[in-house]
């Protein structure tokens, strides 16, 4: 059992899909080299979209760790001394 509402986010399904809809597949159907072509082009895209996705959250915690050195050195910056005892 599927559910209609939520759109796919499988690439293979929208590229079904989009057969569907403007070649009328499965009636008639694409050259078998375009069609593979198409199914390619739609993993590739995904996988594009995947990496991206990772390269975006190692970049957030690399932010994050720079973030954190920078408040660490700035507290060591401004230690207070205890000027207090004469010498």
């Amino acid at each position: 059992m599927t559910s209609t509402t939520a759109p796919s986010t499988d690439p293979l399904r929208k590229t079904l899909a989009w057969l569907t809809a403007h070649a009328g597949f499965p009636r008639s159907r694409l050259d078998p080299k375009a069609e593979a072509l198409l199914c390619l082009a739609a993993l590739a895209a995904e996988e594009t979209r995947v990496s991206n996705a990772a390269l975006q959250q190692s970049t957030l915690s690399y932010n994050r760790a720079a973030l954190k050195a920078h408040a660490m050195n700035r507290s060591h910056a401004h230690y207070k001394s205890d000027n207090s005892a004469k010498v």
